[in-house]
């Protein structure tokens, strides 16, 4: 039985008052949620906040879920917009920087590059290149980031995205190529690559 199947069975037993069940969903996937939600609001605190609210709202809209997406996408969209309207409501805007520690980095298709020998230089490179990243994420549309973090780092499919952030799938593979010929565009100076590469 796949995990999508797990979790249906999850959500049905939840919806028919097994409180233990939705217990189970938070449990699996508090740590993913609070995660994509940190890349939004950025105090900790807030962010744990923020989650336990997408849980609450997740539980309450949970008689609703018909099983069309996965359960995990289904939050997923009510996390991004819990928190969108949390920012909202405290007179801030989505932040427009993502963080990367070592472990998203293997995420990047030529992360090989970054870890190819540990000299100072190559180092430095590393560091560089995270900071380019990160400066590119911050000068993305929030669509663009979205669509991008969503895929990278949480390692959705292009559907799930797609039903993630509401739109058509042809538009997801615009976003996230858009976004990533964005951050090529800041990195071919630092890594000497011509513009008929990517990287």
């Amino acid at each position: 039985m796949g995990d999508r199947e797990v979790d249906q069975q999850l959500v049905e037993r939840a919806q028919r008052g097994d409180k233990h069940a939705f217990e189970l969903l938070v449990a699996k996937y508090q740590r993913r949620l609070g995660r994509l939600i940190s890349r939004f609001v950025r105090n900790s605190a807030e962010a744990e906040d923020v989650t336990q609210d997408a849980f609450i709202k997740a539980y309450r809209a949970l008689p609703a879920f018909r099983g069309d997406s996965a359960f995990y996408t289904w939050l997923y969209r009510i996390g991004i917009n819990t928190a969108k309207n949390h920012l909202v409501a405290q007179g801030r805007r989505a932040p427009t920087s993502t963080p990367f520690d070592a472990d998203e980095a293997e995420d990047f298709e030529d992360a090989a590059l970054l870890h190819e020998v540990a000299t100072p230089e190559n180092e430095l490179m590393s560091k560089q290149v995270v900071e380019v990243v990160n400066s590119s994420l911050q000068e993305l549309p929030d669509d663009l980031r979205t669509a991008l973090t969503l895929r990278e780092i949480e390692g959705l499919s292009y559907e799930e995205i797609a039903a993630v952030m509401d739109c058509p799938i042809g538009t997801v593979r615009s976003r996230i190529f858009r976004a990533r010929e964005a951050i090529a565009t800041n990195l071919r100076p630092l890594l000497g690559t011509s513009e008929d590469k990517r990287w």
